[in-house]
This record gives C-alpha cells, structure tokens and sequence, in this order.
C-alpha cells in the first residue's frame, strides 16, 4: 500500500473519532523505522515502515501536531535519517537524546515545548517499559510490535477516545459533587 493510500486510509480511520488527540508522539527505532540508528551508519539510507509517513502526513492534514521522544545515543545520525526521509520538518518537537528514565524526561520536554497537556497526547513505542512510565504521566499510550501501522493508530485512536471520555465523566461527577455541597452549604 502506497503512502498516499495509507494517508487516505488514516483520514477515514480520525474521521470517526470526535475527538483527536493534540499531539501524536513517536519513538523512532522499531517504532517509524525498523532498526536501531546508532548500527548504521549516517552514509546509510534509512527506510521506514510502510504505513509510517501516510500516517504522518495525514495526522498533520487533520490538524494534529506531531512529535519525537526517542532515548538514541546517537541523536545526530537521528536527526539525519529525519533529515534524508524528507520528514524532520513535520514535527513540532523532537527530543532525542539518551536517557535512563524511560522518556519522562522528553515528555516534560515536549509539554514545555508544546504546551500540550499529557491527557491530550497519543504515545507509540515498541518498548514495554516506556510505555508503562509514560502512561502514568496521564498520556494515552499504544505498545507497537512490528512498527506504527493502521491498525495501532485505529487502536490508539481508539484508546484515546475512551480515555477522554472517561475523563469528561469525572469532571461531571465533580461539578455535580461541588454543586450539591455547594448548596448545601447555603441551606445551613
């Protein structure tokens, strides 16, 4: 499938979501692109999985930034392949850079950045463990297996949805709990 398919095909994926997220992140090794970039070399041609750039281009058609976290220790043959692949410039944020705490350090990165608040982001990574840290930072959060593909972003789509949801019905909660101590605090 083509990219310009696979962009059509996401379009219609968001166009049955009321809600989209802000902020779409991506990890880059095994996430958008199926290697480790610091066992290549910057000479090399990178490539990335087959749906990942019509995915890319249709979130930014629809209005959604998008964005990087990656823990590389080589953020400049990164930022090369970015470069190379023609997509570097769609990103709103890129933090790249090594780290031992599983991406929380780039996600405060990226809010300061974006000024996006977690709950309203959407996370793919190939890694358990920054999926686990990252969610309890309150961003939704999707485990790719072979790449970011049609089917993870219907499901984080998907996952994001529910989680919005959940949260507009604890809000509701609470302002009727605040209206109802609220007047009962007037009626005494």
């Amino acid at each position: 499938m083509g990219d310009d398919r696979v962009k059509e095909e996401a379009m219609e994926i968001m166009g049955r979501f009321q809600v989209l997220p802000r902020l779409v992140v991506f990890d880059l090794d095994y996430t958008l692109w199926p290697f480790y970039c610091e066992c290549l070399s910057k000479r090399s041609m990178p490539s990335l999985y087959p749906h990942a750039k019509g995915i890319l281009y249709a979130l930014k058609d629809k209005g959604v930034d998008v964005a990087i976290a990656s823990r590389s220790p080589t953020p400049d043959i990164a930022n090369i392949f970015l470069e190379k692949l023609g997509i570097k410039s769609l990103f709103a944020a890129q933090e790249i850079f090594s780290s031992w705490t599983h991406k929380t350090d780039h996600f405060l990165k990226i809010r300061g950045k974006t000024g996006v608040p977690y709950n309203e982001m959407l996370f793919f990574d190939d890694e358990n463990r920054n999926i686990e840290a990252v969610s309890k930072m309150g961003v939704t959060c999707i485990l790719v297996r072979d790449g970011v593909d049609l089917e993870a972003l219907r499901q984080g789509l998907s996952k994001f949805s529910q989680n919005r949801s959940l949260l507009e019905q604890n809000k509701q909660r609470w302002r009727n709990f605040s209206q109802k101590s609220t007047s009962t605090e007037k009626d005494q």
